[in-house]
């Protein structure tokens, strides 16, 4: 009987420790997938910020971009001085056309510094903007600079 009694002693300790296995595995499932859980926006936002702002291509048009519109105001600014210049030896009709010309590229030179004003304000961007280039441009301006 001891014999007995000690096998079953011993069924009853593999039983347990397997038990105990299976309640902790369980456990730590629940608070590792929980951990997993509570910490994916963190680790989503991570991710993303990686994938668009440290990426190569994002970099590179971030850069153009810059360019691109402090160009497109330098380029209203210099089709506004042109129909300017036309309009001291222009006929009345003309006058009118190119007063709504004019008028149409202050609109655009107006749109485009708010929207490079706005992009350099933007904290994932101004890094990437060139340092020769102005931290922000002046709607008031008539000459805008691109380079210093």
């Amino acid at each position: 009987m001891g014999v007995v009694r000690e096998g079953v002693r011993v069924g009853t300790w593999i039983a347990g420790g397997i038990v105990a296995l299976a309640v902790l595995g369980v456990i730590g499932t629940f608070v590792f997938g929980s951990a997993g859980w509570l910490t994916a926006p963190f680790r989503g936002e991570a991710r993303e910020r990686e994938n668009t702002v440290a990426s190569g291509a994002f970099r590179q048009s971030t850069y153009q971009e810059f360019f691109d519109l402090c160009e497109a105001v330098r380029n209203a600014e210099g089709s506004i001085e042109v129909l300017d210049e036309e309009r001291e030896t222009a006929s009345e009709a003309r006058r009118t056309q190119i007063d709504q010309s004019v008028t149409a590229l202050r609109v655009t030179r107006i749109e485009s510094v708010n929207e490079y004003n706005s992009k350099a304000a933007q904290e994932h961007r101004a890094p990437f903007r060139d340092r020769d280039l102005p931290y922000r441009l002046d709607a008031k301006d008539t000459a805008t600079t691109c380079a210093n």
